[in-house]
């Protein structure tokens, strides 16, 4: 008996289980449909949701304009100066009116989806909440802080108020959803907690510089060189403090709190590195830097006022203080790490010694050419010669302690991905960088030559490309010949990259984390964890164990699978299927 609109197995299956004595019926020999219409239905689904989620982000944005608008408004009721808009009126009614429903209406649809998981799994969803939750945060902090600081000086931003407060209500409710128990992003879940980190990081040590930097100024130079047009000393220092507040309760709040600190995700460890190392690094540095050559100019160079020679150094000193902080913070954490956190932390703090040792260069033998040309006493020389000192000085020690360049490198370290890609980048760039400079080397040596009677002499024209030229020329022939080395190295002792998977796909249900963690921690590849779809009641209880506590059974079946992606499933029960995925 045809059994129509089932598939052939399924029929099969009831048809056996409705009656266990009935033999089993031929399959018809029509071939069975394929995965298309799920394929298809995937595909719409995905653009579906690109397109909802855009539009639900532009009518977000849209209605917190115009409520902004009109809440600036009735801030200004009682101000007789406003001039009459009534454009702009009607434009904060439009949206705030038209937008701000329809934003509404999109969100409800939205949010009652959501209950479904493969909505709740979808990457436009996790996207959208980054995206929003991050701008808003953004806006209304920017906002609402620049209200505070005009505030201090005695005025009023009813305009900046009405942005803050209508963007700090939007971050709020991105953020409730974002911390919703069930409706929560599946991908991209922990991209609000790092961008906030971040972002308070970032304005926290710029208000905090500032402000530090504001009282050693006035500590050093006396507070009549602070005072500008009748302004106090101290009022610059209040609106910094507000700054350096604010960012170190947003990034205290974000790392501790919302766990960013404990986060093991690609994009955590790459923020740890790139600003809590090498951005608070730089800063340090460049205040070291900046306070030896004040130094060396009131020792050496005493032609301008002492008070002129001073200026930075109050920033300078809050830049060392502050950057200092940060950095062992920091540097500390990467190293509590995973081995690839480690060893880039120390690649990171390599180019920025690196990058001023190599200015340093640079700018002194630009320095040297021009004392061959003019008096050695020149002021300028003199200034150009102490600033590449300074770099140098700076820059060389922290090149030498970060790289080591006369340490045995062990076989294993030569074969790591991050050292081969950092001389790569470092040998190309410099490359590039010596390629450019050469090139105005040769301009300026044809333009000498074709008009040798107008503008400055040969050397004046060509000191400065000449010495970025040869400081990069000798960054790029240090670098590539330690490239080809370890590339020798490599060959002899028939190394693999230490990195034999690129990324994992893994397949579970239930609670993954701890599994996704393990695998990373095993391979040092980035895990992007896919949910079981659960058809059967007890589908996610069979499956839960494999992925929670068998990470040890997933990491062995793991050893010695060398591809670029690797697809994981780990259940139903014990079983662990590792199919590596072609290129």
């Amino acid at each position: 008996m045809a059994v129509h609109g089932v598939h052939p197995d399924v029929g099969e299956g009831m048809t056996a289980m409705e009656n266990p004595a009935a033999p089993v019926p031929t399959p018809p020999r029509t071939p069975a449909p394929g995965p298309a219409p799920a394929a298809a239905g995937s595909a719409q689904g995905t653009v579906r949701r690109l397109i909802v989620y855009t539009i639900l982000f532009a009518l977000v944005t849209i209605a917190a304009i115009g409520i902004a608008g009109l809440l600036e408004r009735l801030l200004r009721l009682g101000d007789r100066l406003v001039v009459v808009d009534d454009t702009g009126l009607a434009l904060s009614l439009a949206f705030a009116l038209i937008g701000g429903p329809l934003a509404a209406v999109l969100w409800w649809a939205v949010w009652r989806r959501l209950r479904e998981e493969s909505e709740r799994t979808s990457l436009a969803w996790g996207l959208y909440l980054a995206a929003m939750y991050t701008v808003s945060l953004i806006v209304a902090a920017t906002a609402l802080l620049n209200t505070a600081t005009a505030g201090v000086e005695g005025r009023w931003l009813p305009d900046g108020f009405a942005v803050g407060v209508v963007w700090a209500g939007v971050w709020i409710w991105h953020r409730w959803m974002w911390r919703h128990p069930v409706k929560r992003p599946v991908r991209l879940g922990t991209v609000p907690a790092v961008a906030g980190s971040v972002y308070g990081l970032i304005i926290g040590v710029g208000g905090a510089v500032n402000a530090l930097g504001s009282l050693f100024d006035t500590a050093i130079r006396g507070a009549s060189a602070q005072a500008i047009a009748g302004s106090p000393w101290w009022r610059s220092a209040i609106e910094a403090l507000i700054w350096a507040a604010v960012g170190g309760l947003m990034w205290w709040w974000h790392w501790y709190r919302d766990g960013t600190k404990r986060l093991n995700t690609g994009l955590a460890a790459v923020a740890l590195v790139v600003v809590g190392v090498m951005g608070a690094g730089i800063l340090m540095l460049g205040g070291i830097g900046t306070a030896l050559f004040v130094g060396l100019r009131l020792a050496f160079d005493p032609s301008d006022a002492s008070s002129e020679i001073l200026r930075p150094l109050g920033t300078a000193l809050a830049a060392v203080l502050v950057g200092a902080v940060v950095w062992i913070h920091h540097r500390r954490i990467a190293a509590e790490r995973s081995d690839d956190t480690r060893r880039a932390s120390a690649l990171v703090m390599s180019a920025v010694g690196l990058a001023a040792a190599a200015s340093g260069i640079g700018v002194v033998l630009n320095a040297t050419l021009a004392a061959l040309v003019g008096p050695l006493a020149a002021s300028d020389t003199r200034t150009l010669l102490l600033g590449g000192i300074s770099a140098l000085v700076v820059g060389g020690p922290v090149w030498w302690l970060s790289w080591k360049p006369t340490r045995r490198v062990e076989p294993t370290e030569i074969a790591y991905t991050g050292r081969r890609v950092y001389l790569i980048a470092v040998f190309g760039v410099s490359a590039v960088v010596a390629l450019i400079a050469l090139l105005v080397v040769g301009f300026r040596l044809f333009e000498y030559f074709l008009d040798p009677v107008s503008g400055a002499s040969l050397i004046d024209r060509v000191r400065a490309p000449l010495g970025l030229l040869v400081a990069t020329a000798l960054v790029f022939g240090y670098h590539f010949a330690v490239w080809r080395h370890d590339r020798a190295v490599i060959a002899a002792h028939g190394l693999a990259p230490e990195r034999r998977i690129g990324r994992v796909i893994l397949v579970a249900a239930g609670d993954a984390e701890a599994l996704e963690r393990a695998v990373r921690d095993a391979t040092g590849a980035s895990v992007t964890v896919w949910q079981r779809a659960v058809t059967e009641p007890g589908a996610l209880t069979e499956a839960a164990p494999a992925a929670l506590s068998d990470a040890a059974a997933v990491v062995g079946a793991l050893e010695g699978v060398s591809a670029k992606r690797v697809l994981v499933i780990a259940g139903p029960g014990d079983r662990v299927e590792v199919v590596p995925l072609a290129e």
